[in-house]
Protein backbone atom coordinates (compact mmCIF):
# COMPACT_ATOMS: atom_id res chain seq x y z
CA UNK A 1 0.00 0.00 0.00
CA UNK A 2 2.80 2.37 0.91
CA UNK A 3 4.61 1.51 -2.32
CA UNK A 4 1.50 2.36 -4.36
CA UNK A 5 1.19 5.71 -2.58
CA UNK A 6 4.86 6.45 -3.25
CA UNK A 7 4.40 5.67 -6.96
CA UNK A 8 1.31 7.88 -7.07
CA UNK A 9 3.06 10.81 -5.43
CA UNK A 10 6.07 10.41 -7.73
CA UNK A 11 3.73 10.46 -10.73
CA UNK A 12 2.05 13.66 -9.45
CA UNK A 13 5.42 15.32 -8.84
CA UNK A 14 6.64 14.32 -12.27
CA UNK A 15 3.48 15.63 -13.90
CA UNK A 16 3.80 18.91 -11.96
CA UNK A 17 7.45 19.36 -13.02
CA UNK A 18 6.53 18.57 -16.63
CA UNK A 19 3.79 21.19 -16.54
CA UNK A 20 6.19 23.71 -15.02
CA UNK A 21 8.79 22.98 -17.68
CA UNK A 22 6.15 23.36 -20.41
CA UNK A 23 5.32 26.83 -19.09
CA UNK A 24 8.84 28.05 -18.31
CA UNK A 25 11.11 26.61 -21.00
CA UNK A 26 9.68 28.67 -23.91
CA UNK A 27 10.66 31.87 -22.07
CA UNK A 28 14.28 30.71 -21.94
CA UNK A 29 14.58 30.93 -25.74
CA UNK A 30 15.25 34.64 -25.24
CA UNK A 31 18.61 33.83 -23.59
CA UNK A 32 20.42 32.40 -26.65
CA UNK A 33 18.70 34.87 -28.98
CA UNK A 34 19.98 37.76 -26.85
CA UNK A 35 23.55 36.45 -27.31
CA UNK A 36 23.49 36.43 -31.09
CA UNK A 37 26.19 38.58 -32.75
CA UNK A 38 23.82 39.44 -35.61
CA UNK A 39 21.70 42.57 -35.96
CA UNK A 40 18.41 40.67 -36.23
CA UNK A 41 16.60 38.08 -34.13
CA UNK A 42 18.28 34.74 -34.65
CA UNK A 43 19.85 31.86 -32.80
CA UNK A 44 23.66 32.06 -32.49
CA UNK A 45 25.25 29.50 -34.78
CA UNK A 46 28.77 29.77 -33.44
CA UNK A 47 30.07 32.89 -31.75
CA UNK A 48 28.11 34.63 -29.00
CA UNK A 49 28.14 38.32 -28.20
CA UNK A 50 27.07 40.63 -25.38
CA UNK A 51 26.66 43.56 -27.77
CA UNK A 52 22.89 43.67 -27.27
CA UNK A 53 23.21 43.79 -23.48
CA UNK A 54 25.75 46.58 -23.89
CA UNK A 55 23.30 48.38 -26.15
CA UNK A 56 20.51 47.85 -23.62
CA UNK A 57 22.43 49.36 -20.68
CA UNK A 58 24.17 52.08 -22.67
CA UNK A 59 21.08 53.29 -24.55
CA UNK A 60 19.40 56.34 -23.04
CA UNK A 61 16.02 55.21 -24.35
CA UNK A 62 16.20 51.69 -22.93
CA UNK A 63 17.55 52.84 -19.56
CA UNK A 64 14.82 55.47 -19.39
CA UNK A 65 12.23 52.74 -19.90
CA UNK A 66 13.79 50.56 -17.19
CA UNK A 67 13.76 53.53 -14.81
CA UNK A 68 10.15 54.38 -15.62
CA UNK A 69 9.04 50.78 -15.12
CA UNK A 70 10.86 50.61 -11.78
CA UNK A 71 9.31 53.85 -10.51
CA UNK A 72 5.80 52.94 -11.63
CA UNK A 73 6.04 49.38 -10.31
CA UNK A 74 7.47 50.54 -6.97
CA UNK A 75 4.81 53.16 -6.24
CA UNK A 76 1.93 51.07 -7.57
CA UNK A 77 3.08 48.10 -5.45
CA UNK A 78 3.23 50.35 -2.37
CA UNK A 79 -0.29 51.70 -2.94
CA UNK A 80 -1.68 48.25 -3.80
CA UNK A 81 -0.09 46.74 -0.68
CA UNK A 82 -1.63 49.34 1.62
CA UNK A 83 -5.07 49.13 0.00
CA UNK A 84 -5.09 45.35 -0.33
CA UNK A 85 -3.94 44.81 3.25
CA UNK A 86 -6.52 47.19 4.70
CA UNK A 87 -9.30 45.63 2.60
CA UNK A 88 -8.27 42.11 3.64
CA UNK A 89 -8.23 43.04 7.34
CA UNK A 90 -11.57 44.85 7.06
CA UNK A 91 -13.27 41.93 5.31
CA UNK A 92 -11.71 39.53 7.80
CA UNK A 93 -13.15 41.50 10.72
CA UNK A 94 -16.63 41.75 9.15
CA UNK A 95 -16.75 38.05 8.18
CA UNK A 96 -20.27 37.90 6.76
CA UNK A 97 -22.05 37.15 3.49
CA UNK A 98 -21.83 40.82 2.59
CA UNK A 99 -18.05 40.72 3.02
CA UNK A 100 -17.81 37.79 0.62
CA UNK A 101 -19.82 39.72 -1.97
CA UNK A 102 -17.51 42.70 -1.51
CA UNK A 103 -14.49 40.41 -1.79
CA UNK A 104 -15.80 39.09 -5.10
CA UNK A 105 -16.25 42.64 -6.40
CA UNK A 106 -12.72 43.60 -5.34
CA UNK A 107 -11.33 40.58 -7.19
CA UNK A 108 -12.93 41.61 -10.48
CA UNK A 109 -9.73 43.19 -11.88
CA UNK A 110 -8.22 39.68 -11.88
CA UNK A 111 -11.24 38.20 -13.66
CA UNK A 112 -12.01 40.83 -16.27
CA UNK A 113 -9.88 40.51 -19.46
CA UNK A 114 -7.04 43.07 -19.50
CA UNK A 115 -8.29 44.61 -22.74
CA UNK A 116 -11.62 45.48 -21.08
CA UNK A 117 -9.85 47.04 -18.09
CA UNK A 118 -7.56 48.98 -20.43
CA UNK A 119 -10.49 50.46 -22.37
CA UNK A 120 -12.25 51.38 -19.12
CA UNK A 121 -9.13 53.10 -17.80
CA UNK A 122 -8.74 54.96 -21.09
CA UNK A 123 -12.29 56.35 -21.02
CA UNK A 124 -12.03 57.46 -17.39
CA UNK A 125 -8.45 58.72 -17.58
CA UNK A 126 -9.27 60.92 -20.61
CA UNK A 127 -11.90 62.74 -18.57
CA UNK A 128 -9.56 63.08 -15.58
CA UNK A 129 -6.58 64.23 -17.67
CA UNK A 130 -4.40 61.31 -16.55
CA UNK A 131 -3.49 59.97 -19.98
CA UNK A 132 0.27 59.60 -20.50
CA UNK A 133 1.12 60.52 -16.91
CA UNK A 134 2.98 58.78 -14.10
CA UNK A 135 0.02 59.25 -11.78
CA UNK A 136 -2.35 57.62 -14.26
CA UNK A 137 -0.09 54.60 -14.76
CA UNK A 138 0.57 54.18 -11.03
CA UNK A 139 -3.12 54.33 -10.11
CA UNK A 140 -4.11 51.94 -12.90
CA UNK A 141 -1.45 49.41 -11.96
CA UNK A 142 -2.30 49.75 -8.27
CA UNK A 143 -5.96 48.96 -9.02
CA UNK A 144 -4.93 45.90 -11.02
CA UNK A 145 -2.47 44.69 -8.37
CA UNK A 146 -4.53 45.31 -5.21
CA UNK A 147 -6.53 42.05 -5.62
CA UNK A 148 -3.27 40.08 -5.55
CA UNK A 149 -2.44 41.62 -2.17
CA UNK A 150 -5.99 40.95 -0.98
CA UNK A 151 -5.60 37.25 -1.78
CA UNK A 152 -2.21 36.76 -0.12
CA UNK A 153 -3.07 38.75 3.01
CA UNK A 154 -6.43 36.98 3.34
CA UNK A 155 -4.59 33.66 3.19
CA UNK A 156 -2.32 34.78 6.05
CA UNK A 157 -5.28 36.03 8.08
CA UNK A 158 -6.97 32.64 7.72
CA UNK A 159 -4.15 31.17 9.86
CA UNK A 160 -4.09 34.03 12.37
CA UNK A 161 -4.84 33.07 15.98
CA UNK A 162 -7.76 35.23 17.16
CA UNK A 163 -6.73 34.68 20.76
CA UNK A 164 -3.74 36.95 20.21
CA UNK A 165 -6.02 39.83 19.23
CA UNK A 166 -8.36 39.14 22.14
CA UNK A 167 -5.46 39.03 24.58
CA UNK A 168 -4.15 42.35 23.29
CA UNK A 169 -7.56 44.01 23.68
CA UNK A 170 -8.05 42.53 27.15
CA UNK A 171 -4.70 43.98 28.22
CA UNK A 172 -5.92 47.47 27.32
CA UNK A 173 -4.40 47.95 23.86
CA UNK A 174 -6.37 50.07 21.44
CA UNK A 175 -7.54 48.80 18.05
CA UNK A 176 -4.75 50.70 16.31
CA UNK A 177 -2.09 49.33 18.65
CA UNK A 178 -3.41 45.79 18.28
CA UNK A 179 -3.40 46.13 14.52
CA UNK A 180 0.12 47.59 14.44
CA UNK A 181 1.81 45.35 17.03
CA UNK A 182 -0.13 42.08 16.86
CA UNK A 183 -2.01 41.59 13.60
CA UNK A 184 0.41 43.09 11.06
CA UNK A 185 3.55 41.35 12.39
CA UNK A 186 1.70 38.02 12.28
CA UNK A 187 0.71 38.39 8.62
CA UNK A 188 4.00 39.82 7.31
CA UNK A 189 4.63 36.88 4.91
CA UNK A 190 1.30 37.52 3.20
CA UNK A 191 1.95 41.25 2.98
CA UNK A 192 5.42 40.75 1.50
CA UNK A 193 4.07 38.20 -0.96
CA UNK A 194 1.35 40.59 -2.08
CA UNK A 195 3.83 43.46 -2.45
CA UNK A 196 6.20 41.39 -4.59
CA UNK A 197 3.40 40.03 -6.77
CA UNK A 198 2.06 43.57 -7.19
CA UNK A 199 5.51 44.77 -8.26
CA UNK A 200 5.87 41.93 -10.76
CA UNK A 201 2.38 42.54 -12.18
CA UNK A 202 3.15 46.22 -12.76
CA UNK A 203 6.67 45.51 -14.05
CA UNK A 204 5.36 43.09 -16.71
CA UNK A 205 2.08 44.85 -17.61
CA UNK A 206 1.67 45.89 -21.25
CA UNK A 207 -2.04 46.05 -22.24
CA UNK A 208 -3.04 49.00 -20.04
CA UNK A 209 0.24 50.76 -20.88
CA UNK A 210 -0.61 50.60 -24.59
CA UNK A 211 -3.91 52.37 -23.94
CA UNK A 212 -3.06 55.08 -21.42
CA UNK A 213 0.63 55.78 -22.22
CA UNK A 214 1.42 57.73 -25.38
CA UNK A 215 4.73 59.55 -25.75
CA UNK A 216 5.90 60.68 -22.30
CA UNK A 217 5.56 57.30 -20.58
CA UNK A 218 7.41 54.42 -22.21
CA UNK A 219 7.70 51.45 -19.86
CA UNK A 220 10.06 48.60 -20.64
CA UNK A 221 7.34 46.17 -21.87
CA UNK A 222 5.90 48.91 -24.09
CA UNK A 223 9.30 49.71 -25.59
CA UNK A 224 9.80 46.00 -26.24
CA UNK A 225 6.42 45.94 -27.98
CA UNK A 226 7.35 48.91 -30.14
CA UNK A 227 10.74 47.35 -30.88
CA UNK A 228 9.12 44.15 -32.14
CA UNK A 229 6.67 46.07 -34.31
CA UNK A 230 9.18 48.47 -35.84
CA UNK A 231 12.28 46.27 -36.20
CA UNK A 232 13.79 42.98 -35.11
CA UNK A 233 16.53 44.32 -32.86
CA UNK A 234 17.85 41.51 -30.58
CA UNK A 235 18.04 44.12 -27.81
CA UNK A 236 14.39 43.20 -27.29
CA UNK A 237 15.52 39.67 -26.37
CA UNK A 238 18.12 41.10 -23.98
CA UNK A 239 15.44 43.21 -22.29
CA UNK A 240 13.21 40.12 -22.06
CA UNK A 241 15.99 38.31 -20.18
CA UNK A 242 16.25 41.30 -17.83
CA UNK A 243 12.48 41.11 -17.19
CA UNK A 244 12.74 37.43 -16.36
CA UNK A 245 15.74 37.99 -14.07
CA UNK A 246 13.94 40.78 -12.18
CA UNK A 247 10.92 38.52 -11.69
CA UNK A 248 13.06 35.62 -10.47
CA UNK A 249 15.02 37.96 -8.16
CA UNK A 250 11.78 39.30 -6.65
CA UNK A 251 10.51 35.78 -5.99
CA UNK A 252 13.88 34.76 -4.52
CA UNK A 253 13.86 37.75 -2.18
CA UNK A 254 10.35 36.83 -1.08
CA UNK A 255 11.38 33.24 -0.37
CA UNK A 256 14.42 34.33 1.66
CA UNK A 257 12.42 36.89 3.63
CA UNK A 258 9.57 34.50 4.44
CA UNK A 259 12.04 31.83 5.57
CA UNK A 260 13.80 34.40 7.76
CA UNK A 261 10.47 35.49 9.27
CA UNK A 262 9.46 31.89 9.99
CA UNK A 263 12.82 31.09 11.61
CA UNK A 264 12.58 34.26 13.71
CA UNK A 265 9.03 33.44 14.80
CA UNK A 266 9.92 29.84 15.67
CA UNK A 267 12.90 31.01 17.74
CA UNK A 268 10.67 33.47 19.60
CA UNK A 269 8.17 30.70 20.37
CA UNK A 270 10.95 28.50 21.73
CA UNK A 271 12.23 31.34 23.92
CA UNK A 272 8.74 32.08 25.24
CA UNK A 273 8.09 28.41 25.96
Amino acid sequence: MTKKKSIGWNFIRGFAWAGLAFLVLPTLIAVPVSLTPKRYLSMPTGDVSLRHYINLFSSTEWMSSIGQSTIIAGFSALIATVLGTLCAIGLWRISSRASEVIRGILLLPLIIPPIISAMAFYRIWVKLGLIDSYLGMIIAHAILAAPMVLITVSASLANFDLRLEQASCNLGASIGTTLRRVVLPSIKPGIWAGAIFAFILSWDEIVVALFIAKFRIMTLPRRMWDGIRENTDPTVAASAVVLVLVTISALTIYTIMTNHIRIHESSEREENS
